[in-house]
């Protein structure tokens, strides 16, 4: 039987989550815990370890748009579950590595260069094109055991040239000068491959429904 995910593990990632877009930490909601994002289109964020009461009680209670109830659960697990106001959003997946990544040989393409910039326990890799347009950016924030990766992103006219590894390779060189080991962040689909490609395993699948106006 898979081990049930650890609460202390979703807290912990969900504390550098939010040091990594400056929003308050998160709060204790019965088995699971809440964010005040305030964003226009996420207005809070509710995170559950597993799928039980709790989740299916607020989803029934909840009728506000952009509120999202997450959950460490397979999307198949929640199908004529929920009321029909919600919105099953495409499957997500929690991921860890809690060893070096496995890069290849990666060398920054010509024309293209490195910025590093830090703020607390936040660290940011940034690659600019030689016309200064942002061609990648990332993140990684170092809190308790963790490091956790967050918004690794390559610009539309700028993909597949290794740039989201090169990024994510010089985010792990922060983490391990530092003493940080147990890497963790949350991916989609796409960015599963890469991650897998990488060393990564995936922790959990990681759902998430909302109400959209």
């Amino acid at each position: 039987m898979k081990p049930k995910v650890s609460a202390e593990i979703i807290e912990n990632w969900l504390k550098g989550w939010s040091l990594s877009r400056e929003l308050p930490f998160a709060v204790k909601y019965k088995s699971g815990l809440k964010v005040e994002v305030g964003y226009e289109k996420q207005k809070e964020r509710y995170v559950f370890p597993d799928l039980n009461l709790d989740f299916f009680q607020l989803a029934d209670s909840i009728e506000e748009a952009w509120i999202y109830l997450k959950v460490c659960a397979a999307a198949d697990q929640l199908t004529g579950k929920i009321p029909e106001r919600w919105k099953l959003q495409p499957q997500g997946y929690m991921m860890t590595c809690f060893h070096p990544m496995n890069f290849p040989k990666l060398n920054l393409p010509k024309g293209y260069r490195v910025e590093y910039s830090q703020k607390g326990f936040v660290f940011e890799v940034k690659i600019i094109a030689e016309n200064g347009e942002q061609a990648a950016i990332g993140y990684v924030v170092l809190t308790d055991d963790l490091a956790v990766y967050d918004r690794i992103v390559t610009g539309k006219n700028h993909q597949r040239k290794g740039l989201a590894s090169f990024v994510l390779k010089e985010l792990e060189k922060i983490a391990l000068s530092r003493g940080f080991f147990n890497n963790f962040l949350v991916a989609t689909e796409v960015g599963k491959l890469l991650y897998e490609n990488l060393g990564w395993k995936v922790y959990s699948l990681y759902t998430s429904i909302v109400i959209e106006k």
